[in-house]
C-alpha cells in the first residue's frame, strides 16, 4: 500500500516534528510512505480570502504530486477538507478536471481516520501516562466527522481524557477570521483557554496545527507556561 503523507506548509515551517510523527504512525502499520519533495500548500489560504484562481493552482499541483498514491494522508482536518470537500463542491464543481478530484478526494484522509477506519490499528508505537483534554477543530470535525478517533487512539497509547467544557467550541483561529477579527478572535481563544485550565489536564491535544498554536499563543500569553500544547501524532508516536 503506497500512502502519500501531506505534510501541510504549517507543519513543515512550524513543527517539523509532527511530520515525522505522522510518518513514524503510518510505517510503523506497514505502510509505504511516500512525501513528495515538492509538496507546499493545499490552497486553503487563497480560497478562505477569494482568491480562487490561487486555490486551483495549487490543488492541481497536489493532484500531480499524489496521482500515483493508494491513499494520501494529512495530520490535518483543515487541509483534508479543503481536499476532500471545497475542491470537489465549490471550486472544480462543473469542470472537466472535476472527476480527477473525486478520484483524489475519495482516497485522501485525515490521519486519525486512516489509522482507525482504514487501516484499523490495535496499537501504536507511543505511550503516554497522563491526562490530556482535546480541541476538536472545526473543520476535521465539521466537515469530516473526526471525532471519537484521536480519542480512541490516545487512549490506546494509555493517556487519560478529561473532557473539557465546550471542546467543540471554535478557539477562534479560523484562518484569515482571526486576521480580520481579531478581539473577536481572542475572546474565543480565552475562552478556550479557560475551559481547558477547568478540565485539569496539564495537556491540551488537537489535530490542526493552526489551533494549537492560537491556543498555545494565548496560554503562553497569559502566564501559562506549563500546559503542554501537543499534536495527537506526537502524543501516540512516542513524540509528546
Amino acid at each position: 500500500m503506497k500512502v502519500g503523507l501531506f505534510v501541510t506548509c504549517l507543519v513543515d515551517l512550524s513543527r517539523p516534528g509532527i511530520g515525522f510523527a505522522a510518518l513514524k504512525l503510518l510505517e510503523s502499520a506497514g505502510c509505504e510512505v511516500v512525501v513528495p519533495e515538492s509538496q507546499t500548500c493545499c490552497g486553503q489560504p487563497g480560497y478562505n480570502s477569494g482568491g480562487r484562481e490561487i486555490a486551483k493552482s495549487l490543488a492541481r499541483k497536489v493532484l500531480a504530486e499524489f496521482r500515483g498514491c493508494d491513499y494520501v494522508v494529512a495530520p490535518s482536518g483543515s487541509c483534508s477538507g479543503q481536499m476532500k470537500v471545497a475542491t470537489v463542491h465549490d471550486l472544480f464543481k462543473g469542470e472537466p478536471d472535476l472527476p480527477e478530484f473525486e478520484t483524489l478526494a475519495a482516497k485522501w484522509f485525515e490521519l486519525s481516520d486512516f489509522l482507525v477506519n482504514v487501516l484499523k490499528v490495535h496499537k501504536v508505537p507511543g505511550t503516554y501516562d497522563g491526562t490530556v483534554t482535546y480541541h476538536d477543530s472545526c473543520s476535521g470535525l465539521r466537515e469530516l466527522g473526526v471525532k471519537m478517533q484521536p480519542r480512541y487512539l490516545l487512549q490506546m497509547a494509555g493517556a487519560q481524557i478529561a473532557e473539557m467544557e465546550g471542546s467543540e467550541r471554535c478557539c477562534g483561529f479560523g484562518g484569515t477570521f482571526s486576521i480580520k477579527l481579531g478581539e473577536i478572535s481572542t475572546r474565543m481563544c480565552e475562552g478556550k483557554c479557560e475551559s481547558i485550565r477547568a478540565s485539569g489536564a496539564r495537556a491540551i491535544v488537537g489535530g490542526d496545527l493552526g489551533c494549537l498554536l492560537n491556543i498555545e499563543g494565548r496560554l503562553r500569553r497569559t502566564g501559562d507556561t506549563t500546559t503542554k500544547v501537543l499534536h495527537f501524532a506526537q502524543v501516540i508516536a512516542g513524540e509528546g
